[in-house]
């Protein structure tokens, strides 16, 4: 089978922030979930989308992250050159940093269009997320901003949804729609009704649209902040001035929502398989879902208990859940059902899978307790 076909004028943009706090102890602010290999496929989730996104825009990835990871990100990203690898100075969501992304790499290429890809999501059937992107970029040339929208398959809570309209004909992109409203985090009944209806899809947060277009959009409602991602472009020595400056704001409340309400967004559904891993039972539904053969670095599935780390340093008789062995100690389980037990040199968590969305919790207990060193 051949490879994707490269998509000329196209730049993909990967913020990678955040701490992933409901995955800690293994995820923490100084090392967050998007360098760590959760799969065991041999290569971290930072580098999985890196592998993803190079075939469709060799040389023309741009990595966004914080000054403190902004080393392990070069490292782990060998072939990111310096120049396209940006320090945030500090978090302020995703908008700041995309349209500081999108500021540069319009400088460098004013018809250039653009695809925002989180770093800490994991992809199958990678065929046809190139045909999903494929398919956006045409959209995008027509100014539209483009989201990938997700098929659902359960009533998620977690998640924001896109409703879709009617298909748009445009040509080299076939299933395109019409976005009617995207739609905050449901609760379980009216996620039901979504499921049920059809016309809604999962928000994953993957935008493509005209680096142009962007900062044109962006200009409607938060004009200062793209005065600002301006001139960093332009001067990226006022970079520390001009940061703090930019209102904290996710790209779906800053551009994506109003944008849809003014009938400039399209969506494509998607025919791949998608994981945010947001906690541990997601990491546990989504090991258990491969074929249970250990990897080479000794990731497992194996008689309902999936494996991180060294599959040799976990005893289990009779038991299901997650188990996360990083701590060089042996971890022995008998007769528990559905517990997630994550061991690392400083830091032992257990919990049920269904309760692991409550992690966080206990990472702003640490705070409270003035552990700051452990998040």
């Amino acid at each position: 089978m051949s490879g994707p076909t490269q998509l000329p004028g196209f730049w993909a943009i990967v913020p990678a922030g955040g701490a992933g706090t409901r995955l800690w102890p293994l995820s923490r602010k100084g090392s967050p979930k998007f360098l760590h290999d959760l799969t065991g496929s041999g290569r971290t989730l930072l580098q999985q989308t890196w592998d993803r996104l190079t075939p469709l825009a060799p040389d023309r990835v741009v990595v966004v992250t914080g000054r403190v990871h902004a080393p392990e990100v070069a490292r782990q990203l060998p072939g990111l050159p310096a120049a396209y690898l940006l320090a945030e100075p500090s978090p302020r969501d995703s908008m700041p940093a995309i349209a500081w992304a999108a500021a540069v790499i319009a400088a460098r290429d004013p018809e250039a269009v653009i695809g925002s890809f989180a770093a800490d999501h994991v992809i199958s059937a990678v065929e046809g997320f190139h045909a999903a992107v494929g398919e956006a970029v045409a959209l995008a040339r027509t100014g539209r901003l483009v989201t990938l929208g997700i098929t659902p398959t359960y009533a998620a809570t977690g998640f924001g949804y896109i409703r879709e309209g009617m298909p748009l004909g445009v040509e080299g992109a076939p299933s395109g729609r019409a976005v009617v409203e995207f739609v905050e985090k449901p609760d379980a009944e009216r996620a039901a009704a979504y499921l049920a209806s059809g016309e809604f899809r999962w928000n994953a947060g993957m935008f493509v649209v005209r680096a142009s277009v962007l900062l044109e959009l962006l200009e409607q409602w938060h004009p200062t902040m793209v005065e600002g991602v301006r001139a960093l472009a332009a001067d990226p020595e006022r970079l520390d001035e001009v940061w703090p400056t930019l209102t904290k704001i996710a790209i779906d409340h800053a551009v994506a929502e109003p944008a849809a309400a003014a009938g400039r967004v399209a969506v494509v559904p998607a025919t791949f398989g998608w994981d945010d891993i947001g906690d541990f039972d997601s990491l546990a539904g989504l090991l258990a879902s491969d074929d249970g053969d250990a990897s080479d670095d000794g990731d497992a599935s194996v008689g309902g208990l999936s494996i991180v780390g060294e599959s040799g340093d976990v005893l289990a008789l009779d038991s299901t859940g997650l188990v996360v062995a990083r701590s060089g100690r042996l971890v022995a389980l008998i007769g528990v059902e559905d517990l997630v037990v994550v061991d690392t040199p400083d830091a032992l968590l257990v919990v049920p899978r269904a309760r692991a969305q409550e992690v966080k919790g206990i990472v702003d207990r640490l705070a409270d307790l003035g552990r700051e060193h452990l998040r």
